[in-house]
């Protein structure tokens, strides 16, 4: 790692007279515009099919704008960001106006991945709560960061995407991890290497720890080549006996070396695998007791106690549409792991399902993905696929190329699609079988987000034979 002096934020007050153009009329708009106003600024929305005030950015006099905060609707190719850049305007993500506008002094710690953000998000909640600090969970769930900043807390936990660090240029926080880098958003970066980048920058400014995969070479070299706050110090996170600076597992003990006044010669007991074991049907996966491990190093960074790791882990709940067991009926088994949005998460929700059990509902929006390592990975245990969602060419390409003796069912896009999707797996499996949505895509093609996603698929099953 590479020392840098922190950023300095300009405060609250730097909104003062200020004109603001916001790009997204989504919560992250509606956020930054009302805090803008609050703060005694003007602000001017137009959102990605036109405006909230009927104007369109090529209308707009760029000249008369002092800042942009961009929502991730609206990508660095688009047409607006490219005229705004080329008016020489500064250009903040919602997490770099959130940061501006913050209340000082609060520390945040920053969870960014491909896949896991959210459940660690929430554990570091979970964790902190557990430890009494008045903490905020924000990012993609509960209420909006540039709220959560600005209250009155002891922590702000920020789940964070890659969509908004492109953007995002001074936060510096307490702690920071990234889970992993896999393919995700490329039609929205432009390239693999640009959404690794991307990933990159939630270790910039870093003032205490920056937490990482210790099996993740990619990752790793992510942290040692981060510019951060002088003192800041890599902690890894292993599943195997932890080294001096990590955290890891010793015969199913979660333990700590990397925050203990003793570390050098012993390692502090934080809790166990089985803390997890309430969440999952069967053994506890690996990658939740990493994201548990994540989520414990970035607690411990803001001085949490070792106990209220086993604490919160205990009281933690899923988040809802991951890998979610929604019924059985007629001997097979329904689940909804609709936040699968990309091709890793699929592969975590096949974890330790056996050969020719899974009839698998996939498809949907492929965010410019390719799943040929996916299909492979997995084809062994499916024993058809049903295709949903408007690129349904990505995902029959693979099954076809990789396991042309998996049957697949396309469906056509309706109103009806989940209902007609679900039918065609419930005739499709056996007894003993799993119907699993896990779909690798995004929703917004025929629902309205993952949740809506899953809750269709959940109303469907539950409504089966009666």
């Amino acid at each position: 790692m590479t020392d840098a002096g922190p950023a300095t934020p300009e405060g609250p007050e730097a909104l003062e007279g200020r004109r603001v153009l916001i790009l997204g009329h989504g919560v992250a708009g509606r956020s930054a515009a009302e805090v803008t106003r609050e703060l005694g600024g003007e602000a001017v929305t137009v959102d990605a099919n036109g405006s909230a005030d009927h104007r369109d950015v090529a209308e707009l006099d760029l000249a008369t704008f002092d800042v942009v905060m961009a929502s991730p609707g609206f990508a660095p190719h688009s047409a607006a960001v490219r005229a705004c850049q080329e008016a020489g305007l500064e250009i903040w993500s919602e997490m770099e106006f959130a940061w501006r506008v913050r209340r000082p002094g609060i520390p945040w710690v920053l969870v960014t991945g491909t896949n896991g953000k959210t459940t660690t998000t929430q554990m570091v909640g979970a964790i902190a709560a557990a430890g009494g600090l008045d903490v905020r969970v924000c990012g993609n769930m509960g209420i909006p960061v540039i709220h959560a900043g600005r209250e009155e807390s002891d922590l702000v936990a920020v789940e964070i995407a890659s969509l908004q660090l492109h953007f995002s240029t001074t936060i510096s926080p307490h702690a920071a991890v990234c889970l992993n880098a896999d393919d995700d958003h490329t039609d929205w970066h432009g390239s693999l290497e640009a959404y690794r980048a991307d990933k990159a920058r939630v270790y910039r400014h870093t003032t205490v720890a920056c937490v990482y995969p210790a099996a993740d070479a990619r990752v790793e070299s992510m942290v040692a080549d981060a510019d951060v706050v002088e003192g800041a110090r890599a902690v890894g996170v292993t599943l195997g006996a932890p080294g001096l600076g990590q955290l890891g597992l010793v015969e199913g003990l979660l333990v700590d070396r990397a925050f203990g006044d003793d570390r050098r010669r012993t390692a502090l007991e934080l809790g166990s695998v089985e803390d997890l074991a309430h969440l999952v049907a069967g053994d506890v996966p690996p990658y939740l007791v990493t994201n548990a491990l994540s989520a414990a190093a970035l607690a411990r960074a803001v001085g949490v106690a070792p106990h209220a790791v086993r604490d919160g882990l205990r009281g933690f709940r899923l988040d809802a549409h991951r890998s979610a067991f929604v019924r059985d009926l007629d001997g097979v088994s329904y689940v909804d792991d609709s936040k699968a949005t990309n091709a890793h998460a699929v592969e975590a929700a096949f974890g330790g399902r056996a050969d020719r059990s899974v009839v698998w509902i996939a498809g949907g929006l492929a965010k410019g993905q390719e799943f040929d390592a996916l299909v492979r990975s997995i084809a062994g245990r499916v024993r058809a696929a049903v295709l949903l969602g408007v690129d349904q060419a990505p995902l029959a390409d693979a099954l076809a190329t990789h396991a042309p003796e998996i049957p697949v069912v396309p469906m056509a896009p309706g109103e009806d699609v989940m209902q007609r999707a679900v039918d065609a797996a419930r005739g499709l499996a056996q007894p003993g079988d799993t119907v699993l949505l896990s779909p690798a895509c995004a929703s917004m093609d025929q629902f309205r987000s993952y949740a809506d996603r899953g809750e269709a698929f959940t109303r469907v099953v539950e409504a089966l034979g009666r």
